[in-house]
């Protein structure tokens, strides 16, 4: 019997995802022309027409839809079978892929990164930033190993390790005209003086639970995508924010006149680890789940002597 291969697989399920010939292909490294090779060979050997092609635009067949949640399947068992080979080598080496969220990357990577790279020499690692949601999807097709996110955030089918507890911060410059932050009065704010992330980050939703606002008509119609580009709003005084703690030794303030203040009472997000659930490297991922741990707890007892 001619079966599929797991390359041949591996590219519909892209062109099942990105629904373009092209883009397709670029996310698989792989030439165009090669590409649709691969995908006219594997409509070959299942006797089946995959995706119907104009020139414009691909669409992929009803039957092309069941063959795409079924050839997941089959990459992730591949995952599985490589996963559990890798288990028997030295733990932390060789290749790991892990997506992490935006809010996250740029304070804690630069922080850990250096240290990791001593302490395990041998391992790879592949990052990939965006969104809870989309690393969590990725994760759950096998295109990721492992996923720092924030938390609580729902999730199905994994395990979670949490890390430590990252504390909210009120932000606002020091002469602002919307808040008194040493005082700690924060009723007083005018309609719309709270600035957050736009909607999709889920540090929009923690921030909102867990620095309890309740009052919708505080909560401005102006948003940011980028934990940057809402610094830059503060510091035009265009509103107040809620910055989590480990912004601060950061770059992200650098060079502004936004200052951050400790809440009257503690709010936090938790930062954890996610692997599929079932994973042969469990024990590898609780491993550098301790290893992150213990360093950032390090850094943040080293900053608090210091400050």
């Amino acid at each position: 019997m001619n079966l599929p291969t797991v390359k041949q697989l591996r590219y519909f399920v892209a062109l099942e995802s990105h629904e373009h010939f092209g883009k397709a292909a670029e996310a698989c490294f792989v030439s165009q022309s090669a590409f649709s090779t691969a995908i006219r060979e594997l409509e070959t050997i299942l006797e089946v027409q995959l995706v119907d092609r104009t020139n414009k635009n691909v669409t992929v067949t009803h039957i092309g839809r069941q063959i795409a949640v079924e050839a997941r399947r089959c990459l992730r068992d591949v995952e599985n079978l490589v996963e559990l080979a890798r288990s028997n080598h030295a733990p932390l080496t060789g290749e790991l892929r892990v997506g992490i969220i935006p809010t996250i990357a740029p304070f804690l990577l630069p922080r850990v990164l250096p240290t990791l790279r001593q302490q395990f020499p041998h391992l790879r690692l592949y990052l990939t930033e965006d969104i809870t949601q989309r690393v969590y999807e990725k994760l759950m097709n096998g295109e990721l190993d492992l996923i720092i996110i924030a938390l609580p955030y729902a999730l199905r089918n994994v395990e979670i390790l949490s890390l430590f507890k990252d504390r909210f911060f009120l932000a606002c410059r020091e002469d602002t005209r919307h808040t008194r932050p040493r005082r700690h009065i924060f009723n007083d704010l005018n309609p719309e003086s709270i600035l957050l992330l736009e909607d999709g980050h889920c540090l929009r939703d923690h921030t909102l639970s867990a620095c309890h606002l309740q009052d919708m008509d505080k909560i401005s119609r102006f948003t940011a995508s980028s934990l940057l580009t809402l610094t830059q709003m503060v510091d035009a005084d265009l509103g107040i924010s809620y910055l989590p703690e480990m912004v601060k030794g950061s770059t992200l303030l650098t060079g502004t006149n936004v200052k951050i203040w400790t809440l009257p009472e503690e709010s936090y997000r938790e930062v954890g680890l996610a692997w599929r659930r079932g994973s042969a490297r469990e024990v590898e991922f609780m491993q550098l789940g301790e290893f992150i741990k213990k360093t950032w707890l390090t850094l943040l007892e080293s900053q608090t002597l210091t400050e």
